[in-house]
């Protein structure tokens, strides 16, 4: 799976773009802010839909203009798929695959597989748990179409049951209406905590066994899934909880409040970790990650790598580089001395300055 080129026109500060990209390392260099990222929001965008910094899609659209365009080629298991996208500020995004209009943007999900792998993955074990819930989310969602359903549904009713909560203040009657909603809730979590806990359980091997030649078996992490509630109990919590929840006017049990665990030898790094640990780990999520997809999908996932070797010690840069193999990547950072001194295989070289991308 590769991306084969991209177009963009008045896409963040990139007016106007046509790149043909390498099948396997791309390299985009510049100093910071010249729009480096902003190529790789790009693809990721075409590929989900979604952005990976949390925006609204009108903030996509380049400063004073009205609308932006985008159109991608992928190319998998030797086929190749047009994705063209249209934003306007006032108006949905219109979504389009090999010249057929598609109703919802989620059905990109799926047709690609891009991994992030960005500074702030670093702090994913550190952070909150809606980050790693994120992860889990982001990544089920394109290797599984009946995840993406009930994650979409159990959303949808999550946000009407909270809504309904806040209204029991003023309209009290409306109380037993809510057992309908639970009833919702709990058909799509159900769903979404058991394929979340099997992938979890799939990636716990991978991640601890990466963990350790990381750090030359010296450390032993242990991830595990934390369900906020069992499918078994989720209806006996949320009667347990209804009183509380209608003080608080919020769903306080369910899949939305998920977390992943990650101990060594016994202590939880989220919070008594070092720096290193929590980076080492973090790194070791996203490897196994890369080698779950290659195994789901039987083939290669497409790597985004934003500027993350000037976070790594030299260890680990070695370490992340080797594992890439035949995968394409874009890869960005501010110079290219790391790169070459890794003596790593590149196939093309692109200057960024301005939204301006010069192939070298």
């Amino acid at each position: 799976m590769i991306i084969e080129s991209i177009e963009l026109q008045n896409y963040r500060n990139i007016e106007k773009l046509k790149l043909p990209l390498g099948e396997k390392n791309n390299i985009l260099y510049g100093d910071n802010a010249q729009g480096k990222t902003n190529l790789l929001e790009a693809i990721f965008f075409g590929s989900t839909g979604k952005s990976f910094r949390f925006c609204k899609d009108k903030e996509l659209i380049h400063f004073g203009a009205e609308e932006a365009h985008l159109k991608m080629i992928l190319k998998k298991k030797g086929i190749s798929h047009r994705i063209d996208i249209h934003l306007k500020k006032n108006k949905s995004k219109g979504v389009a695959i090999d010249g057929f209009p598609v109703k919802k943007s989620s059905e990109l999900f799926g047709l690609g597989n891009i991994i992030i792998f960005s500074p702030e993955d670093l702090s994913l074990i550190k952070n909150g748990p809606k980050e790693r819930r994120r992860f889990i989310d982001l990544e089920l969602c394109q290797l599984d179409k009946i995840y993406l359903y009930h994650l979409s549904m159990y959303n949808k009713v999550l946000q009407q049951r909270n809504k309904l909560l806040k209204e029991l203040y003023f309209r009290p009657k409306l109380e037993e209406t809510l057992f309908a909603w639970d009833e919702e809730l709990v058909k799509h979590g159900k769903m979404v905590i058991s394929l979340r806990r099997d992938f979890v359980e799939n990636l716990r091997k991978k991640v601890e066994n990466i963990h350790g030649e990381i750090s030359g078996k010296r450390e032993e992490l242990l991830l595990s899934y934390e369900e906020n509630v069992s499918e078994e109990n989720f209806s006996l919590q949320l009667e347990k909880n209804r009183e509380a929840e209608k003080k608080q006017q919020t769903t306080l049990s369910g899949p939305h409040r998920d977390d992943l665990s990650f101990q060594i030898n016994g202590q939880d790094i989220r919070h008594f970790g070092s720096q290193g640990q929590q980076r080492t780990a973090a790194l070791s999520l996203k490897l196994a990650e890369i080698d779950l997809v290659r195994e789901r999908i039987q083939d290669n996932p497409i790597l985004l790598l934003d500027d993350v070797f000037s976070e790594l010690d030299q260890k680990r840069q070695n370490f992340l580089l080797e594992q890439l193999g035949n995968l394409q990547s874009l890869i960005t950072c501010t110079g290219l001395e790391e790169l070459v001194k890794h003596r790593f295989p590149i196939d093309h070289v692109f200057y960024v300055e301005n939204g301006q991308v010069q192939c070298q």
